[in-house]
């Protein structure tokens, strides 16, 4: 055979190798997955957002017809286990449980966060809200969140309030709560939000914002009582409880969220087969009915609409960390 034909057999294979591997690709991303899937958890085990990861998980492995197996990777503040996917490969076969903390409170926290929220991650289903409720021992004084900010008011009120740790939800909404209604309130940070739930029901701390999940069963047991609830609705999970806006506390709505997430560069087929399945995951009965006993509120979002939600909840939330004076370094 000569050289002219032997580069001509050669083209021919080089162009037939480069056609399959153009087909292939659409191919590997309509049969995803073909195996197990990793969805990682930003904080420890038994926390709120790792019960709902594992709801969830569950629910997303019959759409998938493949197991989403949760892994928790803990650590500052969420920082950890997000900048694991941001930074990993975005085939959609690791994702992450992104929350109100590691995608919009972190974003100012953080003096130099290792991840974008928004350019880094991309968003594939909103799994749910919860307000928080403000709550105090039951044998306190203070009935009415009336009766907090008189108490604040004083020169010897003497009031204190309790977080799992500066710039969590619950530390900003204790600032929010000192801004609208004034007085003087100490922030008392904790290393877990269960040590700081037990020095509330012990009176060492007057009060804190925490999961409807976390205080209702101290609340049944005749431990705690809630004095408002953080949202502009009432919550679910505690219906009976007013919200602060009720209450006269203007323009106060603050809410935990959570919102599973895939890194940036996850084509867009294995996107859509992520959030398809995730659709079908959140309209089960039973993954609803588990949801909503950790006092979870569905939301309905489009792709689009998430990315809105995001970018403006970083904004709403840069404004009480920078009020707080609270940062990480």
């Amino acid at each position: 055979m000569s050289a002219r034909s032997n580069q001509c057999v050669l083209a021919v294979a080089l162009l037939s190798a480069f056609s399959l591997g153009l087909s292939a690709r659409p191919a590997q991303a309509q049969d995803f997955p073909l195996r197990p899937i990793k969805l990682v958890v930003p904080f420890g085990a038994g926390t709120t957002t790792d019960i709902i990861s594992r709801v969830i998980a569950d629910g997303l492995s019959k759409p998938l017809g493949q197991a989403v197996v949760v892994e928790n990777r803990a650590g500052a503040g969420g920082v950890i286990g997000s900048d694991l996917v941001a930074k990993g490969p975005a085939d959609g076969y690791t994702i992450v449980m992104g929350t109100v903390g590691t995608h919009a409170i972190n974003a100012t926290l953080f003096k130099r966060l290792p991840y974008d929220p928004l350019k880094d991650f991309a968003p594939v289903v909103f799994a749910g809200y919860t307000p928080t409720l403000l709550v105090v021992a039951a044998n306190s004084p203070l009935k009415t969140v009336k009766d907090l900010a008189a108490q604040a008011s004083r020169p010897d009120g003497n009031v204190s309030y309790a977080s799992a740790g500066n710039g969590t939800s619950g530390h900003l909404a204790g600032e929010l709560l000192k801004a609208r209604v004034g007085g003087d309130m100490v922030h008392v940070p904790y290393k877990e939000g269960g040590l700081a739930l037990t020095d509330v029901m012990g009176g060492q701390v007057q009060f804190m914002f925490y999961h409807p999940a976390a205080v209702l069963p101290h609340m049944k047991s005749g431990k705690l009582r809630a004095l408002g609830a953080s949202s502009a609705k009432r919550s679910v999970a505690a219906p009976d409880v007013p919200t602060l806006v009720e209450q006269g506390v203007a323009d106060f709505d603050l809410v935990a969220w959570f919102m599973m997430y895939a890194p940036a560069a996850t084509p867009a087929p294995v996107l859509a087969r992520l959030r398809d399945a995730a659709a079908q995951a959140m309209a089960s009965p039973e993954v609803t009915a588990k949801l909503g006993a950790q006092g979870l509120e569905l939301r309905n979002m489009k792709p689009d609409e998430l990315a809105i939600f995001g970018r403006s909840e970083i904004t709403k939330w840069a404004e009480l960390v920078r009020r707080s004076g609270a940062q990480v370094d």
